[in-house]
């Protein structure tokens, strides 16, 4: 083979991207050091920065398996995890001579900040966080006062884990320390009994505060979990800390499968926030409970935590917020579009930002979008089915469904029905009748 030959070789393989078996063996590392290393909480791309000493806009290239970056950014990736890059980890993509040098060789131009990939919590500081004021500046305002206590509540996908995360946040600048708690991580063991639950939670708010286990010295089956969680609340938790605790209780609404236990719990909830009002120990807590259906579950007005504190109900995104979303996307956009997009998706936010996500990335056009959303080959396929496979697995949620397809007032669905069909986002009430909460839906639904 002639140099030049070789050396046009050596430059068509520098740039290498992740197999599916690299990308599942990092998330899988990723995952471990999560619970190892940063009690139990998901890591933000800033923090994945922090670890691993990549910019986030690389790490955004990484993750999405379609960028070439340098294999020493792959190394460097893995290393910060502790893992071995071997080489069925990555490959070496077909390329054209005059490609782009991949990201993180020394002769990558610097590019323009690229949107995150639109799945999960949208990281913090992200400019394709669309804020809805007047909520964030109530909550940040609340959860700095003594016994606080904030619910969220919000269709699948509407944005609870980002404003939760971003309370959290402005806390930390507020010098309070803060846990949060999935309770969608919790092993079913922990919701056989009240006494399982409530040591499960201790245990995780210790370990989020970096505090020893003492469960053995402060648990007395005499007086019982719920006396006994408290004790460790107040004689151990707090008194330990200087500074307030802000515990952020995210997917609460898991308990209601569980009623025999739910109902104690949330009372427990609630003695907590009135204990606030009064002793000093228990002003330093402070909650922001998580949710995503009504609560459909029977609980006493004075034991419900769910009737007390700042109530914050995330809303479908209006016109204004697609708007700003897509001007934060640099989309050559109109308000017209605007206007197609939310009769379609019905401002709901992840449907939205996936849509111009991918207008973004200019894998179709705004009218191949249109066209095709409700289809098995749209961009919306696989959230598609993911409701679909929902409601075959419920098959009375099915048939409540099916009602809704053809027209039913609010009265004759059972509150639970009504509340779950919410949560999945597919519902919508309009003047006292149930209807599809967006065209996207009921089209697909229809065919």
């Amino acid at each position: 083979m002639l140099p030049l030959q070789e050396e046009s070789k050596r430059r068509r393989r520098r740039g290498v991207i992740l197999t599916p078996a690299g990308l599942k063996k990092f998330l899988a590392a990723k995952t471990d050091a999560e619970f190892d290393d940063n009690q139990g909480n998901r890591y933000t791309l800033e923090a994945l920065s922090e670890r691993t000493g990549l910019a986030v806009d690389t790490l955004t290239k990484v993750l999405a398996c379609e960028t070439k970056v340098d294999k020493q950014t792959l190394k460097t990736l893995y290393r910060a995890f502790e893992l071995v890059l071997e080489a069925d980890d990555f490959s070496y993509p077909e390329d054209s001579d005059n490609a782009e040098p991949p990201v993180g060789s020394p002769n990558q131009p610097e590019l323009a900040p690229e949107p995150e990939l639109p799945e999960g919590q949208v990281p913090l500081h992200s400019r394709y966080y669309v804020e809805r004021e007047p909520l964030e500046t109530e909550s940040f305002k609340t959860i700095l006062q003594p016994g606080a206590l904030v619910r969220i509540k919000g269709a699948r996908r509407t944005g609870k884990t980002s404003l939760l995360e971003r309370i959290l946040n402005h806390a930390r600048q507020h010098q309070h320390q803060t846990v949060s708690l999935g309770f969608q991580l919790a092993d079913r063991d922990a919701f056989q009994s009240m006494n399982r639950l409530l040591q499960w939670l201790c245990a995780s708010v210790g370990a989020g505060l970096q505090i020893p286990n003492r469960l053995d010295d402060y648990w007395d089956d005499l007086f019982g979990s719920k006396v006994s969680c408290k004790m460790y609340f107040e004689q151990y938790l707090l008194p330990t800390i200087q500074q307030p605790l802000v515990l952020g209780l995210d997917n609460v609404d898991r308990l209601f499968d569980y009623p025999d236990i739910a109902a104690d719990f949330f009372s427990l909830l609630r003695t907590w926030h009135e204990e606030g009002k009064n002793r000093d120990v228990w002003k330093k807590l402070r909650l922001v409970v998580v949710h995503s259906t009504e609560v459909y579950i029977p609980l006493e007005t004075n034991k419900s935590p769910f009737n007390v504190g700042l109530p914050i109900e995330l809303s479908p995104f209006t016109l204004a917020q697609v708007t700003t979303l897509a001007e934060r996307f640099t989309l050559d956009w109109s308000m017209s579009q605007s206007e197609q997009l939310l009769n379609l998706l019905g401002g709901q936010p992840y449907l939205v930002k996936k849509g111009l996500y991918h207008l973004w990335r200019k894998d179709l056009s705004f009218e191949a979008l249109l066209k095709t959303a409700p289809s098995q080959d749209g961009i919306y396929a696989e959230h598609l089915q993911w409701q679909q496979l929902h409601l075959e697995r419920q098959p009375e949620l099915a048939a409540a469904f099916e009602e809704v397809m053809r027209g039913v007032p609010e009265a004759d669905l059972s509150l639970e029905s009504l509340s779950l069909l919410q949560s999945l986002g597919l519902i919508t009430v309009k003047s006292k009748q149930v209807v599809p909460s967006c065209k996207l839906y009921e089209e697909f639904f229809k065919s």
